[in-house]
């Protein structure tokens, strides 16, 4: 029985190896072309998929993409949790913490109502509103791994990263235009471009092309929105278990094991056991599983399927967008 036990690990990893590989592969072209010219690393990992799609039915590499999409990607969630500690959150006080709770309910909530209006599924209002309340293609990815299997729920994710990480691009160069002409303070200023811009990349970059202070502020409302993402997967498991999975599948955990693994992580680093060393080290492995498992999604899907998404969810995503920088803009006027 031992045996067989030992010989079946090296089985399954010949199985798994070469999806795995061509994932990598396609991450590290990804990253490369990110570095020299400046867009989302994910948007490139997920187009370089979506050209070797047909790789997702051939027998050799099938299993190591379904591996790389469904368990790295949970790693990869799991690992963000090294990113936040209590201390950074506290340090700016309860108004802000206040506001990043209220700005992501309304906006998940506001975003559920306007999916359904457009003839959505109320999962698909919580998966865009999501993405783009909390952290943009990160949360997209982790939102969808909470929800049952669905035929179309692929698809929905990677048009939901799609639409984030370009709307978070274009908000690293237009938001500051915008805290300049509100005539933002430096810390308002951070408030607002770490409230509203989805991906932390893009908040980074933004922030710190004002000021150094504006910056360190932005970067930590943007953990505080990160924060976020452990209440909103179970929310979101709970009411994925309220509607039911597909006949035949398991109904999803009320709290995944990767949301588990991502407050213990989190809570572990807020104690200060995790040195800044391991710390920088879980951050960028949780990086790198993330682009790895976009890429596998984007092999796992078909150009033409994502072609024909039409108008609506594209309207919804701007939407919630531009409605999330309008609700940080008043709730900025109103309480700071």
């Amino acid at each position: 029985m031992n045996t067989k036990a030992v010989t079946c690990v090296p089985s399954r990893a010949r199985e798994l190896a070469p999806g795995i590989v061509i994932a990598m592969i396609v991450a590290a072209a990804a990253s490369f072309l990110s570095e020299h010219y400046g867009a989302p690393v994910m948007l490139f990992a997920l187009l370089l998929g979506i050209a070797l799609s047909f790789l997702s039915d051939d027998e050799k590499c099938k299993a190591g993409i379904e591996f790389t999409a469904r368990t790295v990607l949970r790693i990869g969630i799991a690992l963000l949790g090294l990113r936040i500690t209590l201390e950074q959150i506290a340090a700016l006080g309860w108004q802000p913490i206040a506001l990043v709770v209220l700005l992501v309910a309304v906006t998940i909530l506001v975003s559920i109502i306007a999916a359904r209006a457009l003839g959505f599924q109320t999962l698909f209002g919580v998966l865009t509103g999501g993405a783009t309340a909390i952290c943009g293609a990160s949360a997209a990815l982790a939102l969808s791994a909470a929800m049952p299997n669905h035929p179309q729920k692929e698809r929905a994710t990677l048009f939901t990263v799609i639409g984030v990480s370009a709307l978070s691009t274009l908000a690293m160069i237009l938001y500051p235009m915008v805290a300049r002409f509100f005539e933002l303070s430096h810390a308002d200023a951070g408030i607002f471009l770490g409230g509203t811009i989805h991906d932390v990349a893009q908040v980074v970059g933004a922030g710190f092309s004002m000021s150094t202070e504006t910056g360190d502020i932005a970067t930590v409302v943007k953990l505080m929105r990160v924060a976020m993402l452990l209440p909103v997967i179970v929310c979101t498991a709970m009411l994925a278990r309220k509607q039911g999975a597909t006949p035949g599948e398991k109904r999803p955990p009320l709290l995944p094991w990767f949301a588990v693994a991502f407050l213990a992580l989190a809570s572990v680093n807020s104690i200060g056991w995790v040195t800044p060393v391991f710390q920088d080290l879980g951050t960028e492995l949780s990086r790198w599983c993330l682009v790895v498992a976009i890429s596998a999604l984007g092999m796992k899907t078909q150009l033409r399927e994502l072609a024909s998404v039409g108008l609506r969810p594209i309207l919804l995503m701007i939407g919630e967008t531009v409605f999330l920088a309008a609700l940080v803009l008043l709730l900025l006027t109103w309480f700071f």
